[in-house]
């Protein structure tokens, strides 16, 4: 009861607090009845040091990882391949990650694309199984029996005889927790390393949990400077569910906002790489899209500067809850 009510409070008291710290603790302890509430001290105080701490991840290089809630050790940088051609568009994007360190390569059956993708893992040189390779049951085949021969399909098309990540989607009400336990079935059997979601919100998680018997290990949603859900994010944080950003880049709109120019500049950096530090000192998994050579090798190219904590938070502060795709809450596909 205490948490969902002062979450919202919290976020009217954070940007006072940001402004004077001193004037946001005050109202903490004294909310509208002007009494000392010690609860309310602690649950705002907690929130405000976890919006403010620094990321638990521990960022190496391209080739570093995250530790999931089963252990398996997921890249935290990689290359998605939304909206690249199949054929030799996404042979070539893959390719050149491939070729240039990355290990984390994230596609999705309706992408259309998992044939390249496997044709290009195929044929490279590094070994599949330093290969982190993940794709998604769309929603069309959710449910308990559809998901299992989407699954089939998906591994024939990419080649592979496993997965390291499978995702639902989209949390498609009615289906989302056949699918998940089609996917929990798959996981049971070693067919896939780790399973998770892609879109889901608090309370889809909350109501999968209902039911599930292994909590995701990963959810990957939208996530930029423009849309933080830093709430979202705690809980996952909470419940050892790993954060995925995709769109990280806002679409292309990243490189027009003024702050982050600013900083780009201040730290000699391109405007994607300042970004895709952040999100990684977030404590976010990201996927940056290209399929330029070039841009692929310079999205990586984040790990010899690191963000002052202060610049992190100004960053953030950029929130305005602005989404550049569909909102998971209200969607029909």
């Amino acid at each position: 009861m205490i948490s969902s009510f002062f979450t919202s409070f919290y976020k009217k008291i954070l940007p006072i607090y940001q402004q004077s710290p001193e004037e946001g603790m005050y109202f903490c302890v004294l909310p509208f009845t002007g009494e000392r509430k010690p609860e309310v001290w602690c649950y705002c105080i907690g929130l405000i040091f976890n919006h403010h701490k620094t990321s638990q991840m521990n960022i190496t290089d391209l080739k570093g990882t995250v530790s999931l809630a089963n252990g398996v050790q997921m890249p935290y940088f990689g290359l998605g391949v939304f909206k690249t051609k199949d054929g030799q568009e996404v042979i070539d994007s893959v390719t050149y990650a491939l070729d240039a360190g990355y290990r984390h390569i994230d596609t999705a059956a309706i992408y259309g694309n998992e044939e390249g993708v496997g044709i290009a893992i195929e044929k490279n040189a590094t070994d599949r199984k330093d290969i982190f390779l993940t794709t998604k049951v769309w929603n069309a085949d959710q449910g308990y029996d559809s998901t299992l021969k989407a699954f089939d399909s998906s591994l024939a098309k990419l080649k592979t005889d496993y997965l390291d990540l499978y995702l639902v989607h989209w949390p498609v009400k009615g289906k989302y927790k056949e699918t998940w336990r089609a996917l929990e079935q798959l996981y049971a059997d070693g067919r896939v390393k780790a399973i998770g979601v892609s879109n889901f919100l608090q309370h889809q998680l909350e109501d999968l949990f209902q039911t599930a018997k292994v909590i995701p290990m990963v959810d990957q949603l939208e996530f930029h400077p423009y849309l933080v859900q830093q709430p979202l994010l705690d809980f996952c944080q909470q419940h050892k569910i790993q954060y995925e950003a995709w769109s990280p880049l806002m679409q292309g709109k990243a490189f027009e906002v003024p702050l982050l120019k600013e900083l780009a500049a201040k730290y000699k950096v391109s405007v994607a790489q300042l970004v895709l530090r952040w999100d990684l000192q977030k404590g976010v998994v990201t996927i940056p899209k290209s399929i330029r050579r070039e841009r692929v090798i310079s999205n990586a190219d984040i790990f010899h500067f690191n963000i002052s904590e202060e610049d992190v938070q100004r960053i953030s502060a950029l929130d305005r809850g602005e989404r550049v795709g569909p909102d998971p809450a209200n969607f029909n596909f």
